[in-house]
Protein backbone atom coordinates (compact mmCIF):
# COMPACT_ATOMS: atom_id res chain seq x y z
CA UNK A 1 0.00 0.00 0.00
CA UNK A 2 1.32 3.79 -1.06
CA UNK A 3 1.61 6.13 1.71
CA UNK A 4 -1.11 8.89 1.71
CA UNK A 5 0.73 12.54 0.84
CA UNK A 6 -1.49 13.99 3.14
CA UNK A 7 -0.86 17.62 1.12
CA UNK A 8 -2.19 16.44 -1.84
CA UNK A 9 -5.21 14.92 0.03
CA UNK A 10 -5.75 18.01 1.24
CA UNK A 11 -6.00 19.90 -2.09
CA UNK A 12 -7.67 17.28 -3.92
CA UNK A 13 -10.35 16.78 -0.96
CA UNK A 14 -11.24 20.95 -1.06
CA UNK A 15 -11.18 20.88 -4.49
CA UNK A 16 -13.73 17.62 -4.87
CA UNK A 17 -15.30 19.67 -1.69
CA UNK A 18 -15.76 23.07 -3.87
CA UNK A 19 -17.36 21.24 -6.89
CA UNK A 20 -19.45 19.31 -4.81
CA UNK A 21 -20.47 22.78 -2.73
CA UNK A 22 -20.99 24.87 -6.29
CA UNK A 23 -23.20 22.18 -8.21
CA UNK A 24 -24.95 21.39 -5.07
CA UNK A 25 -26.32 25.07 -4.77
CA UNK A 26 -26.82 24.71 -8.34
CA UNK A 27 -29.17 21.55 -8.26
CA UNK A 28 -30.88 22.69 -4.82
CA UNK A 29 -30.68 26.64 -4.90
CA UNK A 30 -31.51 26.98 -8.56
CA UNK A 31 -33.00 24.23 -10.36
CA UNK A 32 -35.12 22.50 -7.51
CA UNK A 33 -35.35 26.32 -5.34
CA UNK A 34 -39.75 25.78 -6.40
CA UNK A 35 -40.02 22.52 -5.59
CA UNK A 36 -37.94 23.14 -1.82
CA UNK A 37 -39.80 26.25 -0.90
CA UNK A 38 -43.30 24.59 -1.48
CA UNK A 39 -41.79 21.48 0.42
CA UNK A 40 -40.70 23.96 3.56
CA UNK A 41 -44.28 25.97 3.24
CA UNK A 42 -45.92 22.17 3.51
CA UNK A 43 -43.45 21.66 6.67
CA UNK A 44 -44.58 25.46 8.15
CA UNK A 45 -41.18 26.41 7.36
CA UNK A 46 -39.41 29.70 6.02
CA UNK A 47 -37.54 28.95 2.46
CA UNK A 48 -33.79 27.61 3.69
CA UNK A 49 -31.96 30.56 5.62
CA UNK A 50 -28.66 31.36 4.42
CA UNK A 51 -26.96 30.12 7.50
CA UNK A 52 -28.74 26.64 6.26
CA UNK A 53 -27.13 27.01 2.88
CA UNK A 54 -24.12 27.55 4.80
CA UNK A 55 -24.53 23.95 6.79
CA UNK A 56 -24.83 22.41 3.69
CA UNK A 57 -21.69 23.88 2.05
CA UNK A 58 -20.12 22.45 5.16
CA UNK A 59 -21.32 18.83 5.23
CA UNK A 60 -20.63 19.09 1.26
CA UNK A 61 -16.77 19.97 1.85
CA UNK A 62 -16.78 17.06 4.22
CA UNK A 63 -18.22 14.77 1.63
CA UNK A 64 -15.46 15.90 -0.82
CA UNK A 65 -12.21 15.19 1.67
CA UNK A 66 -14.24 11.71 2.68
CA UNK A 67 -14.77 10.68 -1.27
CA UNK A 68 -11.32 11.81 -1.93
CA UNK A 69 -9.88 9.80 1.26
CA UNK A 70 -11.46 6.59 -0.20
CA UNK A 71 -10.16 7.45 -3.88
CA UNK A 72 -7.00 7.24 -2.42
CA UNK A 73 -7.40 4.29 -0.41
CA UNK A 74 -8.94 2.56 -3.23
CA UNK A 75 -5.99 3.77 -5.58
CA UNK A 76 -3.93 0.96 -4.23
CA UNK A 77 -6.78 -1.95 -5.02
CA UNK A 78 -8.18 -0.37 -8.41
CA UNK A 79 -5.56 1.73 -9.98
CA UNK A 80 -5.51 5.57 -10.53
CA UNK A 81 -7.82 6.72 -12.61
CA UNK A 82 -11.20 8.15 -13.12
CA UNK A 83 -13.12 4.74 -12.94
CA UNK A 84 -11.87 4.67 -9.38
CA UNK A 85 -13.06 8.00 -8.79
CA UNK A 86 -16.22 7.00 -9.86
CA UNK A 87 -16.02 3.71 -7.09
CA UNK A 88 -15.33 5.93 -4.95
CA UNK A 89 -17.59 8.93 -5.73
CA UNK A 90 -20.60 6.37 -5.58
CA UNK A 91 -19.51 4.67 -2.35
CA UNK A 92 -20.15 8.66 -0.63
CA UNK A 93 -22.99 9.04 -2.64
CA UNK A 94 -24.96 5.68 -0.98
CA UNK A 95 -23.75 6.44 2.46
CA UNK A 96 -23.89 10.35 2.01
CA UNK A 97 -26.89 11.05 -0.29
CA UNK A 98 -28.58 7.65 -1.39
CA UNK A 99 -29.26 6.14 2.69
CA UNK A 100 -30.16 9.61 4.41
CA UNK A 101 -32.73 10.98 1.52
CA UNK A 102 -34.06 7.84 1.35
CA UNK A 103 -34.21 7.54 5.26
CA UNK A 104 -35.44 11.48 5.92
CA UNK A 105 -37.61 12.55 2.77
CA UNK A 106 -39.22 9.30 1.56
CA UNK A 107 -39.84 7.01 4.60
CA UNK A 108 -40.72 9.43 6.97
CA UNK A 109 -42.58 11.44 4.34
CA UNK A 110 -41.23 14.49 5.30
CA UNK A 111 -40.92 15.52 1.21
CA UNK A 112 -42.14 14.56 -2.07
CA UNK A 113 -40.93 11.99 -3.78
CA UNK A 114 -40.24 14.08 -7.38
CA UNK A 115 -37.91 16.38 -4.41
CA UNK A 116 -36.42 13.14 -3.38
CA UNK A 117 -35.74 11.66 -6.58
CA UNK A 118 -34.54 14.83 -7.94
CA UNK A 119 -32.14 15.56 -5.10
CA UNK A 120 -30.61 11.96 -5.30
CA UNK A 121 -29.86 12.20 -8.63
CA UNK A 122 -28.22 15.63 -8.15
CA UNK A 123 -26.23 14.17 -5.56
CA UNK A 124 -25.34 11.61 -7.90
CA UNK A 125 -23.67 13.94 -10.13
CA UNK A 126 -22.48 16.42 -7.52
CA UNK A 127 -20.55 14.03 -5.40
CA UNK A 128 -19.51 11.84 -8.80
CA UNK A 129 -17.97 15.29 -10.35
CA UNK A 130 -16.32 16.30 -7.69
CA UNK A 131 -14.91 13.32 -6.97
CA UNK A 132 -13.16 13.22 -10.21
CA UNK A 133 -12.51 16.47 -9.92
CA UNK A 134 -10.80 15.77 -7.14
CA UNK A 135 -8.75 12.69 -8.28
CA UNK A 136 -7.58 14.56 -11.25
CA UNK A 137 -5.73 16.51 -9.56
CA UNK A 138 -3.80 13.84 -6.62
CA UNK A 139 -1.31 12.63 -8.48
CA UNK A 140 1.66 10.75 -7.83
CA UNK A 141 4.71 13.03 -8.93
Amino acid sequence: MHKIKFDRLVRSGLVAGIVEVALGLLVNGVILWKLWSNDMIYLSRTEFLNTEWFEFSILWLILGFLSIWIYVALRSLLGAGWKTAVYAGLTVWVIGVLLPNANFMTVMGLFSKHLTLYTTVGGLVQVVAGTVAGAWLYKDK
